[in-house]
């Protein structure tokens, strides 16, 4: 009997610890997760929306120029998307996920997980998606 306790003991120990360590990851689908409290990429690196973009609909204004500054967070295929995400489709045809019905977005100068150097950009239009 003291073993079976033991037991259960440590898995709920390492299940505690194990979701305190990825306090500062969460994935929220899988394409983005939670990281310091912004929306970031599955890669870890913050995420903003553009406030010229219409919300809802379905469509991207930042091409071009724009884009290379402020990549698309891109996916391929159909993924399956539920909840605050949706997939709209760009200028160029390629998949691009939307949270709450505002494109997402990198920002080029941002170099490593956690920068929010784009945040408030081009008075205002660019910003991070706070969780």
């Amino acid at each position: 009997m003291n073993r079976i306790k033991s037991a259960l003991i440590a898995l709920v120990a390492t299940a505690t610890l194990a979701a305190c360590a990825s306090m500062t990851g969460v994935a929220l689908a899988p394409f983005t997760k939670a990281n310091d409290g912004v929306l970031a990429g599955s890669n870890s690196m913050t995420l903003y929306t553009y406030s010229k973009d219409v919300v809802g609909s379905g469509k991207s204004v930042c091409n071009g120029m724009c884009a290379s500054n402020w990549p698309p967070l891109l996916v391929e295929g159909s993924p399956a998307v539920s909840g605050d995400y949706s997939v709209i489709t760009r200028d160029d045809g390629k998949k691009q996920i939307a949270f709450n019905g505002m494109p997402l977005y990198f920002y080029a100068k941002d170099i490593k997980p956690g920068d929010k150097i784009g945040d408030g950009l081009s008075d205002g239009a660019w910003r991070i998606i706070k969780m």
